[in-house]
């Protein structure tokens, strides 16, 4: 009896036929994943009028910037996002400074209870934010630190310590243990290797972890919440509601708002893509 012949999927089609196959695939999920993007700029430039109309218009049909001028007009704007600014760059360096050594030592040397810490790591990643808000609340009151930039800077960078060990760990690892012998033999301690050769050698990875640890700070509710009850410490995305009243609400100036807040973040991954990609998948291999 002749034996079946198994066919693999898409074989009836050509090379060129399975590429644009291929490239309509991908453009529709792009096109899906977009869509939220694109209706939150049109959103933005429409008047009142047309965005409470029963019939839904996907673009604008009477053009109007009304909305980012009420936004960037405000002084309670400005106050907003000089504070989540400020926010976000402190907890980028808290992270950064607890969480770059750490991810040295656990890289670089034999510690016993090495993989019991490391396990400890991943398992704070998955805490809810919501669980740590009233301890932390209770330790910052007794610290007298509430309603400063330290208190939700210090507890966005306790979240995003973990993933700096976790992510930068390997880096380390992989780093030859000869460059450690030649810097002795150079005349260098721990401290001016760690800072002029390893530093440098894992920059990739550290752009990396500098860019996710900025943007868990400047997408913080929560913590900001919580810990700020001052109206004038409060970040961007804390005054959102500002839009809301009794008299309805605003849904253009929401939508402008929402575009002011991706702006960061969409420009963070365009010009920093390839560090960022880069970064992800070079420290999980070790050769």
């Amino acid at each position: 009896m002749a034996e079946k012949t198994t066919r693999r999927p898409f074989a009836v089609f050509n090379a060129r036929q399975r590429n644009i196959f291929c490239c309509i695939i991908a453009l529709a999920i792009v096109a899906v994943f977009l869509f939220p993007i694109y209706w939150l700029v049109c959103m933005s430039f429409k008047t009142d009028t047309e965005s409470f109309g029963k019939i839904i218009t996907y673009y604008p049909h009477i053009f109007t910037a009304d909305p980012w001028m009420r936004n960037l007009g405000d002084k309670d704007f400005l106050i907003s996002l000089r504070n989540s600014f400020v926010i976000a760059l402190c907890s980028m360096f808290i992270s950064l400074i607890l969480g770059i050594p750490t991810a040295y030592g656990m890289g670089r040397y034999r510690v016993r209870g090495n993989r019991a810490f490391l396990l400890t790591f991943l398992v704070t990643q998955m805490l809810p934010a919501s669980l740590m808000l009233t301890p932390m609340y209770l330790i910052f009151s007794r610290l007298n630190i509430l309603n400063t930039y330290f208190s939700p800077s210090l507890a966005i960078a306790s979240g995003s310590i973990p993933f700096i060990v976790v992510t930068l760990r390997p880096y380390f690892r992989s780093i030859p243990t000869s460059l450690d012998d030649a810097a002795r033999i150079d005349g260098c301690n721990v401290f001016r290797s760690f800072i002029q050769i390893m530093i440098p050698a894992i920059k990739v990875g550290i752009i990396t972890v500098a860019t996710i640890s900025f943007l868990n700070g400047w997408n913080d509710l929560a913590y900001s919440m919580t810990f700020n009850v001052k109206p004038d410490m409060r970040p961007l995305t804390a005054n959102i509601y500002k839009f809301t009243n009794k008299y309805g609400t605003k849904w253009n100036c929401i939508m402008a708002y929402g575009c002011i807040l991706v702006i960061p973040v969409i420009l963070t991954f365009v010009f920093l893509q390839k560090y960022i990609v880069g970064g992800m998948t070079a420290g999980s291999v070790k050769e």
